[in-house]
This record gives structure tokens, C-alpha cells and sequence, in this order.
């Protein structure tokens, strides 16, 4: 129970909380084809960046587009499936029995949020705090959002355990000097797994005291 008490668990939220990869692969391939139907599989190239990475490589200076594109996500999210990634809901419940602080860390905005809190009531109870895009002004691949995770709690890097999925955010959480767990929910176990002390497809058996060990 100390142990737990002194540790803080940080969850990147697409891919790791939510299975919902799958579904901005649609909404992105669709803005490829439709914006840029030079570039083989925008979909893939885009993953794991923010809005604002996105606009500033692949729409740069056109506002009113980035308006429309923005609009159109908004109302895509409105209406998305926000499923949880296996056993994700079991392991947050235990981290919370054993006194593991918890927080959700993402680029996504409190727009965002609204809708997830709409689909899923619960979830707030779930987490200690939830940090989104408004909190910070860097975005992953910088530390900056998993360093404010361990200071809302008042805990050293050390003591942190960062879940991600994208390429930029586990490189965040390498970048902030924490452990790092990566799901194989968007990439391959193969390509990420030098990011991370270990690589998990979801939380089916995945329990707190392995989280535990790796802060050992």
C-alpha cells in the first residue's frame, strides 16, 4: 500500500484508454484523399500527432481549412465509439484500491472530453486528475505534459509510470525520465518496443504489481 502511495500511474488517452485508433484512421484517410491525394496512406503518416502538428505540416497558413477540418473532427468525435482498450477498466479500479495516484495526460481538448464524459459518466471516478491539451503548452514528443503529471502530485519522475501508445508520446515520457509502458494498439509491438521498458497489447494481464516492479 506505501509503495502504491507513492507511485502515480499516467495514461495517454486514444490507444491506451480508448480503442479508438481504428476510427480516426477513417476520419484522416478520408481528409488525405480529400485534401491530399498525393500522399499514400495520410492516415498512417498523421498518427500520433496533434491537430496542431498536423495543421502546421500538411496545412500551413490556410485557417479557413483548418476551420473546416477542426469542425469536422469536432462533430466525428460527437459521434465516435469510445471503447475501452481490454482490461483497462479492472486495472484503473485496482490502481485506485492500491493507492496509486492517476491521471489521465492528452493533446486532446476539453471539447473532447465532454464527449467521452457524455458516452462514459464514470470515467472522471476513475482518475485523480485529467490533464488535456489546455493544461500545457508543449505538445509530445516534449515532456512538458508528464512532468506537470508528476507535479500535480507531488511526486519525482521516478516514481511515474507513463502509458502510451504513439511514437511521440512514448518518446514524452522517455524525454520526461519516467517508466514507460507501450500498447501495441496502433503500432507494432516491434516498433516501439525500444521506447519502453516493456510492450503490452492491453491490460488484460497486465496487474499493478508488475507496474509496481518497474519502479523498483
Amino acid at each position: 500500500m506505501e509503495a502504491g502511495k507513492q507511485a502515480a500511474a499516467l495514461f495517454d488517452l486514444d490507444g491506451v484508454v480508448f480503442d479508438t485508433e481504428p476510427q480516426y484512421t477513417v476520419f484522416w484517410g478520408e481528409m488525405g484523399r480529400k485534401y491530399h491525394p498525393e500522399v499514400e496512406h495520410f492516415e498512417q503518416r498523421i498518427k500520433g500527432q496533434t491537430l496542431v502538428q498536423i495543421f502546421d505540416k500538411w496545412f500551413p497558413g490556410n485557417e479557413a481549412l483548418q476551420r473546416d477540418i477542426t469542425a469536422g473532427l469536432d462533430a466525428f468525435e460527437r459521434d465516435m465509439d469510445y471503447l475501452y482498450v481490454p482490461g483497462v477498466e479492472a486495472f484503473l479500479q485496482d490502481l485506485r484500491g492500491k493507492g496509486v495516484h492517476t491521471a489521465v495526460v492528452t493533446s486532446s481538448n476539453k471539447e473532447k472530453m465532454r464527449n467521452v464524459y457524455r458516452k462514459h459518466p464514470e470515467f472522471e471516478g476513475y482518475f485523480d486528475r485529467i490533464l488535456t491539451s489546455e493544461d500545457f503548452s508543449r505538445s509530445k514528443p516534449e515532456p512538458d505534459c508528464y512532468l506537470l503529471g508528476a507535479e500535480v502530485f507531488g511526486l519525482p519522475v521516478s516514481r511515474c509510470v507513463v502509458f502510451e501508445d504513439s511514437f511521440n508520446g512514448l518518446k514524452a515520457g522517455r524525454a520526461a525520465g519516467m517508466k514507460v509502458v507501450g500498447l501495441s494498439t496502433t503500432n507494432d509491438a516491434g516498433l516501439i518496443q525500444d521506447l519502453c521498458e516493456v510492450v503490452i497489447p492491453d491490460f488484460s494481464l497486465f496487474g499493478v504489481e508488475k507496474m509496481l516492479d518497474l519502479l523498483v
